[in-house]
């Protein structure tokens, strides 16, 4: 197979820890192209984006969007942004809420997808299973910490909370993500993309 990501996505599709994903016609939601520049790591696609195969395909896309500044057609422009979840998987409901991405799914492969895209300036790592990945021992204490500490990453990585609809008590407790983080959020996206 002469395209790499292509190569990529087989092997994920085919891989036997993925067998009940490919029993129910799944296919794995992320985007990824050669020239993208920003990536956003996530936990897992929800059941709207799992059934679209477009990843952020709800409200938390629509206010990710507003937050980064970006239109919908350039955050769907894989030549920009790379959508890599830490599982490419809907992975289930949970008692309280959507289960967590599998454990090992990111250290499987995210490697290979990320040595493909050689030109990522700014990776943005939202809520804590991305931020546990990506930053380990670095991370705070809770992702609140984690989050208003945000310049203590850059310029490789920027963590955000998720922007679920549902956090809306933690963005109501925390004023400072919209007045001190999203400014810097539009600001660092903005330059990544030029």
């Amino acid at each position: 197979m002469s395209d790499p990501f292509a190569a990529v996505r087989a092997e994920l599709i085919a891989h036997p820890d993925n067998a009940g994903m490919r029993e129910l016609g799944w296919e794995p939601v992320y985007t990824a192209g050669p020239g993208a520049r920003v990536a956003v790591v996530g936990q897992a696609p929800g059941r709207l984006a799992q059934a679209s195969g477009v990843p952020w395909d709800d409200a938390s896309g629509a206010r990710l969007r507003e937050w980064l500044g970006v239109t919908e057609q350039q955050f769907r422009d894989p030549a920009l942004f790379a959508l890599v979840p830490m599982d490419f998987y809907y992975p289930g409901r949970g008692t309280g809420g959507d289960l967590p991405p599998r454990r090992g799914f990111a250290e499987r492969w995210h490697p290979p997808l990320f040595a493909l895209m050689p030109d990522i300036r700014l990776t943005l790592l939202i809520g804590s299973y991305a931020q546990a990945h990506y930053l380990g021992r670095r991370r705070r204490a809770s992702l609140t910490e984690t989050v208003r500490a945000h310049a203590d990453y850059l310029p490789e990585f920027l963590p955000i909370v998720h922007p679920s609809p549902l956090n809306f008590r933690w963005q109501a407790r925390n004023p400072w993500f919209e007045t001190d983080v999203v400014p810097t959020l539009r600001t660092r996206v903005a330059e990544a993309l030029v």
